[in-house]
């Protein structure tokens, strides 16, 4: 999976999704705070592949990307909108191939803009990136080749707070960026990548302020670290385990911090907190709930009280485990349970 899984919809009900069993899942809570119904499938009766995007734009709704067998040995990617949280999600729509047809070519990403556009993102046969985005009046514009080479692993797109829409992808030659000149533009990429040593398939891209984007990565030294366009990026601590952290900008104790969980090659889950955009105070990983299988993703939201909740899913036996920030100091979160 790509993306955040785990969001909170218009209504303040969380729900979180997966691909499984040729069809993505959506559990959701029954009321903000509440239980949780029994898992169903979203987006009509077409099969897909065990791959899926998520984004989600200002209005809350959430935006699904997946691909879908098309014959032998070929796949076209598909894409649903998912409003609320209690309603069926619209029936996929077929969005096709980068390269008109072919296998599936890697692990899609989704970012949606101000105006509630959303953006999907690819890589291409050629090792560069294709994207596809949503008219501002309705449907999709064409198939666009936005360049790049050699490209690594899963995508990181991310909406800024001025609702632009930026990519990052990995690649021998370092990090590269594609930004958008103003609404509704093309994503163009970077004239340099950055030189930075960068293990594929670590990327996470998080909105921190209203100037900035904050990528996340991890290097050939097991370090995590954060960059900002415009400086050198900062090593942050060493990581937890060997996949991508999930991260979320919220309120702990007052204080504007940025929270990052991935997890640890011990099986549990570790959390690290700072103040946002100000890494020189440091982090340290702190591990949390039971031991969980290596296929385990992690995925981190605010309810609908503005409380840190954290999740965790093993999309093959489609487990589901849950917890909440306690409404004490610090980051104490309740126990973990089976959703």
């Amino acid at each position: 999976m790509n993306g955040d899984w785990l969001i909170r919809g218009r209504d303040g009900r969380l729900s979180a999704y997966a691909p499984r069993e040729e069809a993505v899942w959506c559990w959701a809570e029954q009321h903000p705070g509440g239980p949780w119904t029994a898992p169903r499938t979203v987006g009509g009766d077409q099969r897909v592949n065990q791959v899926l995007a998520v984004g989600q734009g200002t209005d809350d709704y959430a935006h699904l990307v997946s691909w879908r067998p098309t014959g032998a040995g070929e796949a076209g990617l598909v894409h649903s909108t998912h409003f609320r949280p209690h309603l069926a999600a619209l029936d996929w729509n077929r969005l096709g191939h980068p390269n008109e047809k072919g296998k599936q070519t890697g692990v899609p990403a989704v970012a949606v803009d101000a105006e509630g556009r959303a953006h999907v993102f690819v890589r291409n046969k050629g090792g560069g990136v294709s994207m596809r985005g949503q008219k501002e009046r309705g449907g999709w514009g064409p198939w666009r080749d936005l360049k790049g080479r050699e490209v690594e692993g899963e995508l990181a797109a991310v909406t800024r707070a001025s609702g632009l829409v930026e990519l990052y992808a990995a690649s021998p030659a370092g990090i590269l960026r594609w930004t958008q000149a103003g609404p509704g533009h093309v994503p163009a990429l970077d004239d340099e990548p950055l030189k930075a040593s960068v293990r594929p398939g670590t990327l996470r891209a998080l909105a921190t302020s209203d100037e900035h984007v904050t990528l996340f990565f991890t290097d050939e030294a097991d370090t995590v670290c954060a960059w900002r366009p415009g400086a050198e990026p900062v090593e942050l601590l060493g990581c937890a385990g060997p996949g991508p952290v999930s991260a979320i900008r919220c309120t702990l104790d007052d204080i504007d911090c940025t929270l990052l969980a991935q997890r640890s090659a011990s099986g549990r889950v570790a959390f690290a907190a700072y103040p946002t955009e100000q890494e020189s105070a440091g982090a340290w990983w702190t591990d949390s709930g039971p031991q969980l299988p290596a296929d385990v993703q992690v995925s981190l939201a605010e309810d609908s009280e503005g409380r840190v909740v954290a999740a965790t899913l093993q999309p093959d036996a489609g487990r589901l485990l849950l917890t909440r920030r306690k409404d004490e100091p610090g980051l104490a979160l309740e126990a973990w349970r089976t959703v």
